[in-house]
């Protein structure tokens, strides 16, 4: 969908790049949607006038932590609860589950007012967490599986485009119903009803849009599934050479899990933490969203009020615009990411780009409040260090949308094996939502106590900022263009900083020396009678299709 060039692995029919995987992508990734209009949406519509007058402005200030963060528990344990319902009922009917949980969580907040409190919120927070908590689990892994790897990148990225999506309608909104509604009930109620829109649609599209995952249904032994969904997801024919090799890679390194992991549920469990080389990696991977939350950005979803009120920004509306231009800087620069960078430029450099840029931002920010006090000031316009500290406000969006926004949840999907990586993939869901609590949790109290006006905190997120890089450059690999099938090869090898190149060029050079004869011909030689019997399978449905010619 781009012309920057694409790497392959192997010789690539261009139907395999169509708008069917892009489809099952895009309409996958109406979870993040839910997520993005969550994260930006509620910490300014609980700051409404008519919010604090329905509730209580002292009661809203001193629950506010609580009301944010419960988001993140019911998160937490849903993305657990999608690893079994993925594993036994696959990632379709997992995402239509998450789906319709969410739009109950959403509908039971509908219910709070003055008379019932706040209690409505407080249960469907928690019930809307456990239904994105599992797809938050589900859509990265589903997408990673579906994905030809020269655009698995990219197919990820619709991912984070979805949650950039959201979360620009969500900044936005509480500013239109805040400027053309009077203060009334229906003025902060309006922006929660919003929420049943994405996760209808995310229920709606499922069964029309996204195809059960190839991998997962040979992992089932469904493979007369697999092939036609695989089939119909590159648009190519089942004896095509591309789709016989594809199939085949998948069929061999199912049978190869299943002989080194064995079956059964905990078997991947049991591969993760008894495995050094893979729990080491498992470190690694889920690390990132430790260092993605370090950048401060859930800090400034969620208390977007706050994080301005710091830099010298007042004034209710004044507030509300400043957080929506936010929202369309980062949704800007997230588009950029996912279709000109996160393929091209690859993983490992943006996210030192992004660190690097960042921190910067920030020990600029902190510098301003901590010598200009503009907590101090009394006049509502911003001075000339006030301008320019909103600035590196905006550069540091920037720097982090196309770097750490979304970059961490394509390494996180395609890192590992196809046997593991369920469990991976719940395990990385699990931290994001783990380190995203903390912050939420954390941030009113760091404002509070870490320097006059909050200074101190800009200073901790740039500091976090700088210490991830040596961690980036001397264990993260760069993982573009790499089949998934062979990320083993790509995390042993020793120097990480350079393995890509190595890896990528091997894999060409066997793939050239491996004899071709013809379209029926698999670039890897079955290894058992399961597999020779596929190949018959494939050989015999290519020569019925030359005969019928």
């Amino acid at each position: 969908m781009v012309g920057l060039k694409r790497v392959e692995d192997r010789p690539t029919p261009s139907s395999v790049y169509n708008i069917r995987v892009y489809g099952a992508a895009i309409t996958a990734s109406f979870a993040a949607i839910m997520i993005g209009y969550d994260s930006a949406f509620f910490g300014t519509t609980i700051n409404l006038q008519s919010f604090r007058a329905e509730f209580g402005a002292d009661e809203v200030r001193s629950r506010s932590a609580d009301l944010v963060s419960l988001y993140q528990a019911g998160a937490f344990f849903g993305s657990l609860a999608g690893l079994p319902v993925g594993y036994y009922f696959g990632r379709r009917w997992g995402l239509l589950g998450a789906a319709l949980i969410f739009t109950l969580g959403a509908g039971i907040m509908l219910a709070a007012n003055s008379s019932r409190g706040l209690d409505a919120i407080y249960a469907g927070r928690v019930i809307a967490g456990f239904g994105i908590g599992a797809a938050s689990n589900l859509t990265p892994l589903y997408i990673g599986e579906i994905a030809p790897p020269a655009i698995r990148g990219q197919l990820v990225g619709m991912y984070e485009i979805g949650w950039q999506i959201g979360g620009l309608v969500g900044f936005f909104l509480p500013y239109g119903v805040d400027t053309t509604i009077e203060p009334s009930r229906k003025q902060w109620l309006i922006p929660f009803a919003v929420q049943i829109i994405p996760s209808g649609l995310f229920a709606i599209g499922i069964p029309f849009f996204v195809r059960e995952s190839p991998r997962w249904l040979i992992s089932r032994s469904r493979r007369d599934e697999a092939i036609k969904n695989l089939s119909f997801l590159r648009k190519l024919p089942a004896d095509d050479p591309y789709m016989i090799q594809e199939i085949n890679d998948i069929d061999l390194q199912v049978e190869n899990d299943r002989t080194a992991v064995g079956t059964g549920f905990w078997a991947p469990f049991r591969q993760v933490f008894g495995k050094s080389f893979l729990f080491r990696r498992l470190l690694i991977v889920t690390s990132l969203f430790m260092w993605q939350n370090a950048t401060g950005i859930n800090a400034v979803n969620y208390y977007a009020p706050t994080i301005f009120r710091s830099i010298g920004i007042t004034g209710g509306n004044t507030s509300l615009l400043t957080t929506g231009l936010f929202g369309v800087v980062k949704t800007v620069a997230s588009l950029i990411w996912a279709f000109l960078l996160i393929d091209h430029l690859g993983r490992v450099r943006i996210l030192l780009i992004g660190s690097a840029g960042g921190a910067i931002s920030m020990y600029i920010i902190g510098a301003y409040i901590a010598i200009g006090k503009p907590q101090n000031k009394t006049t509502p316009s911003l001075d000339s260090g006030g301008t320019a500290a909103v600035f590196f406000f905006y550069l540091w969006t920037v720097f982090y949308s196309v770097s750490w926004n979304g970059t961490p949840w394509v390494v996180n999907s395609e890192a590992f094996p196809g046997a593991v990586r369920q469990v991976t993939q719940c395990l990385a869901a699990t931290s994001n939502w783990l380190w995203n609590f903390a912050i939420a949790r954390a941030t009113p109290t760091m404002f509070e106590e870490m320097g006059g006006g909050g200074y101190g905190v800009y200073i901790f997120f740039a500091s976090m900022m700088i210490l991830s890089i040596p961690f980036i450059i001397f264990l993260l690999p760069e993982t573009k263009n790499i089949p998934l099938e062979e990320m083993d090869r790509l995390w042993l090898d020793s120097h990480p900083w350079s393995a890509n190149g190595r890896v990528l060029a091997e894999l060409q050079r066997e793939r050239a020396q491996r004899p071709t004869h013809g379209k029926d011909d698999l670039l890897f030689p079955p290894k058992n009678k399961g597999q020779q019997e596929f190949v018959e399978q494939a050989h015999g449905s290519g020569k019925k299709n030359e005969e019928m010619a």
